[in-house]
């Protein structure tokens, strides 16, 4: 069976920008630390599971207004003025290097309008035939988790991560990738601003789970007195009937994306000798090329 090993790009970037030494520069002076890390994350886990197909998703837009519609909340701790993501600008100089090499590597870059890079990731892996593999640190992801879709958690590092299976999900977070947007919409999620219902946190999240079968028997449970909800219980819950529903639209990635086909792309090979040169990447770049060859083969 064929395996698509598919990187939410922009967590990649961010954690490499913050993980990898911000020593490594051009030849003119502009900061790679992200771009370097970028390609050795790649290299390292296309060596580890090899692949029959690699892409990196990119959000199009990282906050649509869609979601923002919905959550007012949503993202807003990292927007900056003009309602753009606030980023570094030592990274944010870089991201546009980031996409050019990869390009240059051979790797489809894939996005969606209005759609963030999960849509993208979980659209691919709804439509790929065969066993995706989802390289990320965010575990809203959870919910793609089946019998032919696993995550890559690289939340600690890419080096020490988590193949998160079903058997993994089930035993670490006591929920099924099925109900795993309920609990996360339970629980919340400050990084993403996400509130959360108040008084409620992850063990709790995971009993309400548990216990009901949807969102909807469990606020009608809320709704009776005479069930065996704790009246507290009910009552947190009835707080925020509004924000779950509408949370829960948020928190689902969207699976019916229209993305294009994953053939190979061919690798440019002069453009990955000028890039190597031109931004001082050392071995990282062609690294990268060799392995995703070797992988193929």
């Amino acid at each position: 069976m064929s395996t698509l090993l598919a990187f939410d790009t922009s967590y990649l970037y961010f954690r490499a920008f913050f993980g990898v030494p911000d020593t490594f520069h051009s030849p003119d002076g502009r900061p790679v630390n992200a771009v370097r890390g970028t390609l050795d994350f790649i290299s390292r886990l296309v060596k580890h599971y090899r692949p029959t197909h690699v892409a990196c998703a990119w959000d199009e837009d990282w906050r649509p207004r869609w979601r923002v519609d919905l959550i007012p909340s949503y993202k807003t701790h990292r927007v900056a003025e003009g309602d753009v993501e606030e980023v570094d600008d030592a990274l944010s100089g870089q991201v546009p290097m980031i996409r050019e090499v990869l390009g240059a590597a051979g790797i489809p870059i894939i996005g969606a309008p209005d759609h963030e890079a999960d849509d993208v990731l979980a659209s691919l892996a709804h439509t790929y035939d065969g066993t995706t593999l989802v390289v990320t640190g965010d575990r809203d992801l959870f919910q793609l988790v089946g019998e032919h879709t696993s995550i890559v958690y690289v939340a600690r590092s890419v080096a020490k991560h988590e193949l998160i299976t079903p058997s993994v999900l089930t035993e670490k977070y006591g929920v099924t990738a099925s109900r795993y947007v309920d609990y996360a919409v339970l629980r919340g999620d400050p990084s993403d601003g996400l509130p959360g219902v108040k008084g409620i946190g992850e063990k709790t999240a995971a009993n309400l789970v548990a216990t009901y079968p949807t969102l909807e028997a469990m606020v009608e449970a809320a709704k009776d007195p005479g069930s065996s909800m704790p009246r507290a219980m009910r009552t947190k819950l009835l707080a925020d009937v509004d924000y779950l529903f509408k949370a829960r639209k948020v928190v689902t990635c969207v699976t019916t994306l229209p993305l294009p086909p994953l053939g190979l792309r061919p690798v440019d090979a002069d453009a990955v000798a000028r890039l190597t040169t031109d931004l001082g990447l050392g071995g990282s770049l062609t690294r990268l090329v060799q392995t995703l060859a070797e992988a193929r083969n």
